[in-house]
Formats: C-alpha cells, sequence, structure tokens
C-alpha cells in the first residue's frame, strides 16, 4: 500500500492523509504502508512511529518510484500525487486510486482526462466534487467525507479567553487566510456593519495565508476585530465561541465545520461546494449564499437573537459527526482498496 502526499504545507487533505494512515496501520490486509512525500513535508513528524510505515522522498513527481517498489495499490491524494500515481502505474502496472478534496475546477487538458480515467476509483469528499470530477471521467464516483478525530479542550484556555472577554458576543472563523477561497472579506464587511449596529459582537479570525497582511490592514479600523493567527490545537479555542461563521468562495467540504461541531458551538455558513453535505440548512446550522455580505449579515442577526435556535442547531449537529470518523473513513476506503 503506497500513500502519496507530495504538499509542501499542512492543510485539511494532509490531516486526511494522517488520520487514514493511522486508522489503517493494523487493519486487516494491509501489511505495511509507504508514504511518498517531500523531504521536509510535516506529514513526517506526524506520523512518526507509526507501525510499518515506511518514508519515501520525492521532491517532485518524477522522483521516488524505485525506492517505494511495488505494492497492490498506490492512493494519491492531492494534485501532484495524481501525477505521481500515473507515472507509477505505467512502471509498475500498479493500480491506483485518486482522491479529489476540492471543488474547483479540472483544466479538461488530455493530460488530465489520462490521470482520472487511468484510475481504478476517482473518489470525492462532497457531492460537489464528485459532479467535477464527472467531467473527466464515465465511471461511477464514490463519496467518502473527510473525517475527524475528537479532541477534549484544554479548560483552562477557554476560561482564560471567555473570561478575557466575558461581554462579547464572539463570532468565529477559521481558515486558511486566503480570500479568494475562504470569503473572509464579505466576513469583514459584516463586522464593518456590525461595529456600528451590533458593537458587542467581536470577529475573531483563526489562521495564516497569502492575505494576512493586506487583511490585517483593510480591518486596521475596525475595533470589533481579532486576529489570532494559527493554533495547532484548534479545539481548544473553538468552545470559546458563540458562533462560527464560514463565508467560503469555494469549498471541497470544509472539515473545520467537524471540530466545531464537536465544540457545540452552531454555525452559519455559505451554501457551496461541499458544506452543504455537512451544514444541513436551518437542521445542523445556516446555509447563506456566497459572496453576499447582506445574507450573512441577517444570518448572523437571526442566529445573534435566538438562543434557541443557535441551542437547536449545535445539539442535531452534534448527533451527526458519528459517520465522519476515522474507521468509517477507514472502511470505506479498505474496500476500494481490496476491489481495485
Amino acid at each position: 500500500m503506497i500513500h502519496v502526499n507530495l504538499a509542501r504545507g499542512f492543510r485539511g487533505g494532509e490531516r486526511q492523509t494522517i488520520l487514514l494512515i493511522q486508522a489503517l496501520a493494523g487493519a486487516d490486509g494491509i501489511e505495511r504502508q509507504t508514504l511518498v512525500c517531500k523531504p521536509s513535508s510535516p506529514l513526517r513528524d506526524e506520523l512518526a512511529g507509526t507501525p510499518d510505515l515506511k518514508f519515501t522522498n520525492a521532491r517532485h513527481q518524477l522522483a521516488g518510484h524505485w525506492h517505494a517498489g511495488k505494492a497492490d495499490v498506490v492512493h494519491a491524494h492531492e494534485a501532484k500525487a495524481v501525477h505521481w500515481a500515473w507515472l507509477h502505474r505505467k512502471l509498475f502496472q500498479t493500480p491506483y486510486i485518486i482522491t479529489r478534496r476540492v471543488d474547483t475546477p479540472i483544466k479538461p487538458k488530455l493530460s488530465n482526462k489520462a490521470f482520472y480515467r487511468n484510475a481504478h476509483y476517482c473518489v470525492a469528499i462532497s457531492s460537489a466534487i464528485a459532479q467535477e470530477i464527472s467531467t473527466l471521467t464515465f465511471q461511477k464516483i464514490p463519496i467518502i467525507p473527510s473525517a475527524f478525530t475528537p479532541v477534549s479542550p484544554n479548560p483552562n484556555v477557554v476560561k482564560e479567553l471567555r473570561d478575557g472577554y466575558s461581554e462579547r458576543f464572539i463570532v468565529g472563523h477559521v481558515g486558511a487566510l486566503v480570500d479568494r477561497h475562504k470569503g473572509q472579506r464579505v466576513l469583514l464587511e459584516a463586522a464593518r456593519q456590525f461595529q456600528v449596529t451590533r458593537p458587542e459582537v467581536l470577529f475573531v479570525f483563526f489562521g495564516r495565508g497569502e492575505d494576512e497582511q493586506i487583511l490585517r490592514q483593510e480591518s486596521a479600523s475596525l475595533s470589533n476585530v481579532l486576529w489570532m493567527g494559527f493554533k495547532p490545537n484548534i479545539g481548544d479555542y473553538l468552545p470559546m465561541l458563540d458562533l462560527f461563521a464560514f463565508p467560503s468562495r469555494n469549498e471541497g467540504l470544509g472539515s473545520v465545520l467537524l471540530d466545531v461541531m464537536n465544540a457545540k458551538v452552531p454555525i452559519i455558513a455559505s451554501d457551496v461546494g461541499g458544506i452543504p453535505d455537512i451544514v444541513k440548512h436551518k437542521k445542523t446550522g445556516i446555509l447563506v449564499p456566497p459572496n453576499n455580505s447582506e445574507k450573512l449579515v441577517e444570518g448572523l442577526e437571526a442566529l445573534i437573537n435566538n438562543e434557541q435556535l443557535r441551542s437547536t442547531l449545535s445539539i442535531n449537529a452534534f448527533k451527526q459527526l458519528e459517520r465522519f470518523s476515522p474507521d468509517a473513513m477507514m472502511e470505506a476506503y479498505l474496500f476500494l482498496y481490496r476491489t481495485t
């Protein structure tokens, strides 16, 4: 079993790679696993000590093939890994599986069609991504959603933060600070309006990314905006929130929403990409149109003014988390591996 993830950094896809490899360790039929990744990949530290796991260096798609050797199946976890898996099949006749986690359009190039049509399975983490993949291949697209592991928050962190803002209603956001993807400017526009109409509402942003500096500059005049930076232990911070806002412009699934649900924090999010696969409107959260600050403001106002609705949504959301466990994800992939 060979996993391939050639990403440089660490985002949701890398977290899911880790959860799957850990869940597969010791599973019936999985004798050993190999992870092909960059020498500097954060995955190495995160997976150190995982039983029967070997690492193979690959700085690019052409590297690491001979060292990884033959296997029963190759699993490509991100875009560059798809190229690697296709080439490995040419070299060793090894079947491969692709998991696509983003809903951005796939360019209809001949090479992309070859990569996807030669895969034994193309897996999507949401229905929106399955629809995108279907433009390149004629096969049925299995949908296997992302998983998460419940984390018990540090009560001292929660208490310290809440004590510091005891008079404020806190609306939080977690995500890479890349506005074209996560839509932080939409939430900042809402904050701009609330600074006048509801000054008790505090907007707290967690994360880092290429737009961090410009977003900080654009919000410098907003006294109701707080930038917290990246927190590896985000589960310690989510319980401080009264409400979670996720105004993404596009989203493969939005797996951080699962952590928010586990913290029993109500959610308002964009009706885009794979988000509706997790957030059911008026049942497990509130959905609003993407790129629309006015509708976001309306939704925020409705939730802030209705404590009972916030409670109902968060309880319903928490109840659905069992289907997003690492074991559920692992079993779904095991079925695909065994039928490849």
